[in-house]
């Protein structure tokens, strides 16, 4: 079930947190997000609050599967915009999950006036990328080098899907 973030939600979404930091394939490494679950609590209740934000959950039983947080910005040049985070547990993935929270936020987007949805994605991140092209989403642009993962630059591309 996608469903918005709770604040009731923040202990399982800092385990999830550190579940998908150990794939690799985000900007945290494994251990090293310091967020406390009373932050992410604070942080729920932020976005919930916000015209331009929102942060969903895919809840199957009680356990999180996935998340897309949406962050978008007040400013009057860029409200049209948003920009995505999305993990998905390594036990869930291939399931439909992205597939769904993409869906559903899509929603969202529409019923905000949103015209633009922005995202970044490591080059190797196969699966992810293609998920973004399933769900419409193009390449801008290459960020070269600039994450750092096991000895190793890698690039990441700027991708974007206008709604």
């Amino acid at each position: 079930m996608i469903r918005k973030a709770v604040p009731d939600d923040a202990v399982r979404l800092s385990q999830l947190f550190k579940e998908v930091d150990q794939s690799n394939v985000m900007l945290y490494g494994p251990g090293e997000r310091q967020t406390t679950p009373e932050q992410i609590r604070k942080r729920i209740t932020a976005v919930s609050e916000s015209d331009t934000s929102e942060w969903l959950v895919e809840d199957i039983g009680g356990v999180l599967a996935g998340y897309l947080l949406i962050q978008g910005s007040a400013l009057k040049r860029v409200k049209h915009t948003i920009y995505l985070v999305i993990g998905i547990s390594e036990a869930f993935r291939g399931q439909g999950i992205g597939t769904r929270l993409f869906e559903e936020m899509e929603k969202w987007a529409v019923e905000h006036a949103i015209h633009r949805v922005e995202l970044t994605v490591l080059a190797q991140n196969e699966s992810a990328r293609a998920l973004y092209r399933k769900m419409g989403f193009e390449v801008e642009g290459t960020k070269r080098n600039s994450v750092f993962i096991d000895g190793s630059y890698c690039d990441e591309y700027y991708l974007s899907k206008l709604i």
